[in-house]
């Protein structure tokens, strides 16, 4: 049966008047769907012109922000998983890299259920971590799929809507099938197969299992169907995606089809990825500023091709940048970053710095802790602080580019750059290095990420652009921006070939079995919905 979301007077949408500076409308948006068996009143379009750009602010706000009241209370999930856990970044951003040698985190069990298995990859179906982040997909998927219902031509005909809002909603569309395919890309890549559900099924119904190689045909299709009612690269307003933003995700999908399908799609990534590095988007010339308070204005924009918009102010959660700036470091360093605490959270394992060394302008080391140790068992006392340990680094700051101050020292200003340009040199030169692309250019795409870190930088000739090259240099660059465990699978280097500290459970680091390509399906889901399946090896 379907279920009426009545729409009046809400206070949630604090990110709205940073991605689309309409100020008059912070408190007219009411929408929290708990699933996809949930729809939005007809009198909210009916009687309000501005709903749709309203009701899209709430998807993009959905990456950031987890609820109706800011960091705590009334969550968008309901009751039933932390609201700090559930946000969207950072529950993509542990199962990224807690489970990597580019992130372990300190806390116990007492105040973090079952993180440890996330550092140790011994995650099961219970973890409420990925339960929480598997919450968080399926509620951006509904959002986007009823979005898409309620504004098809009929409806918008029926309301009698305006030929110019017309216009503009088609473009809104395109982005919404551009976010629901963000979505499902790291479902996938998470997950592998999962309930599928677009805005063509009816409401009420248990959604299907689809395999992985399903999802990802079905994102190819939708990524060319909305191609030409994306707004040009670089003329959306900052915060929403353009077509550079669909070429991107559409390269990442196919740069990792081997992995999904088991078909090499390396050829028609690298036809995406030009039109990419063809964009406008360009690398800038300071490299500190993509990571800074004021990276939406200081001319990071020009290299970030799609951010998760933060605010301060307007859009407080303790997960996001929140978790990702206080989780890296003490209260001495989290002074140096603009925030009023560190949470002594995460740091690298030892083998990161091993690999990637401590001479990189990229990779940058906490003063004083520049010696790669080990990490204490944090399994002898679960309520244990073993940050004190291990290597710790920095990365994101809270501090804008002409040393000011964020309008918070609580919550961060500083945006993520969720797709950017200095990645797409990277993945060019990953498929040059694969017999795809020219070495050449691929030479110089690496030299000049190395130089606009460091004039003194090395230099690399075209013979040396190799797989494992490139996966090293990705490290450097990209480290904690929510690639390393995804790159380790398609480098080949996640389950054996590359041991950590801590690897499956075991202190010098073990072989990790098949099924540890994939997290479990949450038990909650699949007492839920019987249409569902577990994973294999859970």
């Amino acid at each position: 049966m379907k279920k009426l979301l009545i729409i009046k007077n809400l206070k949630w949408v604090f990110i709205l008047s940073i991605l689309f500076s309409l100020s008059s409308c912070l408190d007219d948006l009411n929408i929290a769907p708990k699933d996809d068996d949930q729809a939005l009143s007809e009198s909210f379009f009916a009687t309000n012109p501005n709903s749709y750009k309203q009701f899209l602010a709430k998807i993009y706000a959905g990456f950031v922000v987890t609820g109706q009241e800011g960091p705590a209370g009334q969550s968008d999930l309901g009751s039933s998983v932390d609201e700090g856990f559930s946000q969207y970044l950072r529950g993509y951003w542990q199962c990224q890299e807690l489970t990597t040698d580019e992130a372990m985190i300190a806390w116990g069990e007492s105040d973090n259920k079952t993180i440890k298995d996330l550092n140790f990859n011994t995650w099961d179906k219970d973890n409420v971590f990925t339960e929480a982040f598997f919450a968080r997909v399926f509620f951006q998927v509904g959002l986007c799929n009823e979005f898409l219902r309620e504004t098809t031509p009929e409806k918008l005909t029926s309301r009698g809507v305006s030929d110019d809002l017309k216009t503009q909603i088609t473009k809104f569309r395109a982005e919404v099938r551009f976010l629901r395919a963000l979505t499902y890309f790291h479902g996938i890549d998470i997950f592998g197969n999962l309930p599928f559900m677009t805005d063509a099924d009816p409401l009420g119904i248990k959604p299907p299992m689809q395999t992985r190689e399903f999802i990802f045909n079905y994102l190819i299709t939708e990524l060319d169907a909305i191609d030409a009612d994306l707004v040009a690269p670089k003329a959306n307003e900052y915060g929403r995606a353009d077509k550079a933003a669909a070429w991107m995700l559409k390269a990442k999908l196919l740069i990792n089809s081997k992995v999904y399908t088991t078909k090499d799609r390396n050829a028609d990534a690298l036809v995406a990825l030009n039109k990419v590095l063809t964009s406008g988007y360009i690398i800038i010339a300071d490299r500190n500023k993509l990571f800074q308070a004021d990276n939406n204005t200081n001319g990071a924009q020009n290299e970030i091709i799609f951010p998760l918009v933060s605010d301060g102010i307007k859009s407080q959660t303790w997960g996001g940048m929140t978790y990702l700036v206080h989780g890296s470091c003490d209260n001495a360093v989290g002074l140096l970053l603009g925030v009023d605490s560190g949470w002594k959270g995460y740091r690298i394992r030892k083998e990161f710095a091993e690999t990637v060394g401590t001479s990189d302008a990229r990779v940058t080391y906490v003063q004083g802790n520049t010696d790669p140790a080990s990490i204490t068992n944090p399994t002898v006392d679960t309520n244990q602080d073993a940050f004190v340990q291990g290597k710790k680094l920095t990365k994101f700051t809270n501090v804008r580019s002409d040393g000011a101050k964020a309008t918070s020292a609580t919550f961060p200003d500083t945006d993520f750059p969720m797709f950017r340009m200095g990645d797409a040199y990277l993945m060019y030169a990953e498929l040059a290095a694969n017999g795809v692309g020219d070495k050449s250019i691929a030479k110089d795409y690496i030299n000049n990420l190395r130089k606009r870190a460091n004039i003194n930088a090395p230099t690399i000739t075209a013979s040396e652009v190799t797989p494992d090259l490139v996966l090293n240099e990705r490290a450097k660059e990209l480290y904690w921006e929510g690639y390393r465990r995804q790159d380790l699978i398609r480098f080949g280097k996640y389950l054996s070939g590359y041991n950590w500290e801590w690897k499956g459970g075991v202190k010098a680091g073990g072989t990790l079995p098949d099924f540890r390509l994939l997290f479990a399906i949450p038990a909650n889901e699949l007492r839920s919905n019987s249409n569902l399946s577990q994973n294999p090896g859970f």
